[in-house]
């Protein structure tokens, strides 16, 4: 057997797709969509195994039937092929069900085959949790695989000892001694294991990984001058934190270790939450640079379960020991210029009432110009908590005065108006604005309550840097249901060209 080199990767399979990425992420336009990213190395070509997400736009669960590939020669040409369904669960191996093609590694290994590392669902268990991690070989990335255990998975609930978590996200490295190291797991469940040099035998014991501060799932092994990295989606969130303000979403984090199987010590966070709620990442060595591949959901028409691979430079400081890596900024491709819009409030900063926000909520959701059908609670800013105020507040703050006349709500609920429990459409709202103090907008009408579309509110131009929208919580007695809001618009007399706020940038003072 041998490996085809690069120079041969049009000819690996005919029906590949040759596509041009000029910037994040890779596939773009919506036919495709790729999550969950592993880089590899064959030769002189980086390759990317990803699932694939078949969410439906408002489905919040995931689909995924099959892996497929990215490939290039030159990341910074842009230049990819795209590999789609190289492999289904159900095919390669006879023991899984079909579906739930989660995220998976490639592995060269010292025989000069590829192995593949697959969570998928056991059809015939009795185990708790289904999710089980096989092995499959093969010659070439794009196949055909074939089971290398067909007795089984090598990792179970049941096998090779029994455990009680869920056992997806496999990572694996071989290192330079030729040991074989596993390590798996989610839910803030870390594991790892030695592996026989057949790449395939569980060699044990099974260990705890700890010391991998907020560690949630997705775990990606690496070694660099000798030392052990270990990236990982972390998600200890709340306003202080350093990995993400909101639950639902992670950043990722790594740490260190002097050895395979620890002491693990926590190093910071690599990358910031991105678009997607889920986070995932790997990284690779190729041609003399370090790359993170991950996933965002930034492509046409994507979302927290329509996610598409990205992927950027990685550097290390190295005047310290171990090396630190060095925060990744995302990059995206050029986007189209948008047409000028009467919503000012992408420009503007955000403070609410309830700051620090509940970790399940985001405030930054208000302005970020996005409106779904079925959202998730990072998705708006929300005021639930198990003892409600009879008021909240959200503000925008501008660095400099802007003239409006307008404004649209999107509220979002889970009880009906009136009711004193969960979040329900508020009682009445209205808008204030700063004018040497807080003053309610001249000649105001519109102001609706109800969900599931723009509630909009109109009054004679007012020309300030500060907005505030007042709600009224329903309830009864002195019981108040929460309030939510996917989106609320700022608008002005006329389009403009639309301006968004850096992330980066400082906030806007605040009107005192």
């Amino acid at each position: 057997m041998s490996m085809l080199p690069g120079h041969a990767l049009a000819q690996l399979q005919p029906a590949a797709e040759r596509l041009h990425a000029p910037g994040n992420p890779i596939l773009a336009d919506g036919r495709y969509y790729s999550t969950d990213p592993a880089p590899v190395v064959i030769g002189d070509t980086l390759w990317i195994l990803a699932g694939r997400d078949e969410a439906g736009p408002d489905v919040n669960d995931f689909i995924m039937n099959e892996w497929q590939l990215l490939a290039t020669r030159d990341p910074a040409s842009g230049d990819w092929l795209h590999y789609p369904a190289i492999a289904r669960p159900e095919a390669v191996f006879a023991w899984a069900a079909p579906g739930r093609a989660y995220a998976g590694q490639i592995v060269p290994g010292p025989d000069g085959r590829l192995y593949m590392y697959a969570p998928v669902l056991e059809k015939d268990t009795d185990a708790k949790d289904g999710f089980a991690i096989g092995v499959a070989v093969a010659d070439s990335p794009t196949g055909p695989w074939r089971d290398a255990h067909p007795a089984g998975p090598i990792i179970s609930q049941r096998v090779p000892v029994a455990n009680a978590i869920q056992n997806i996200d496999p990572t694996v490295m071989i290192d330079d001694d030729g040991r074989v190291y596993i390590y798996w797991g989610t839910f803030g469940q870390l594991r790892g294991m030695e592996l026989a040099r057949d790449m395939i035998t569980p060699k044990g014991p099974e260990v705890a990984i700890e010391g991998l501060t907020g560690f949630f799932e997705a775990p990606w092994i690496m070694k660099r001058k000798g030392s052990y990295y270990m990236l990982y989606a972390g998600n200890r969130a709340g306003p202080q934190s350093d990995c993400t303000p909101a639950v639902y979403h992670a950043c990722i984090a790594y740490g260190t270790a002097p050895s395979p199987m620890g002491p693990w010590t926590y190093r910071g966070v690599v990358l910031k939450p991105v678009s997607s709620t889920t986070s995932h990442s790997g990284a690779v060595a190729f041609k003399g640079q370090w790359y993170l591949a991950y996933h965002t959901a930034d492509a046409v028409g994507g979302g927290h379960f329509r996610r598409s691979v990205a992927l950027d430079r990685m550097t290390f400081d190295d005047s310290v020991s171990p090396a630190a890596i060095r925060p990744v900024i995302p990059t995206r491709r050029p986007q189209p210029v948008p047409p000028p819009s009467r919503n000012l409030a992408r420009a503007a900063s955000v403070a609410v009432s309830n700051d620090p926000v509940p970790v399940q909520y985001w405030a930054t959701s208000l302005n970020d110009g996005i409106v779904k059908a079925a959202p998730l609670p990072p998705d708006m800013w929300g005021s639930w908590t198990p003892h409600n105020p009879p008021q909240q507040w959200i503000e925008y703050r501008w660095d400099r005065p802007v003239t409006l006349d307008g404004a649209r709500i999107w509220f979002w609920a889970d009880q009906p108006a009136g009711s004193a429990i969960g979040v329900a459409p508020p009682a009445r709202w209205r808008l204030d604005y700063w004018d040497g103090g807080w003053k309610p907008v001249p000649r105001s009408r519109g102001f609706g309550t109800a969900v599931g579309s723009f509630q909009a509110a109109s009054f004679a131009p007012v020309t300030t840097r500060c907005l505030r929208a007042v709600f009224d919580a329903s309830g009864v007695g002195t019981d108040h249901a929460g309030v939510a809001v996917q989106e609320w618009e700022a608008l002005g007399p006329r389009p403009r060209p639309v301006t968004v706020r850096p992330a980066s940038a400082a906030p806007a003072p605040a009107c005192r």
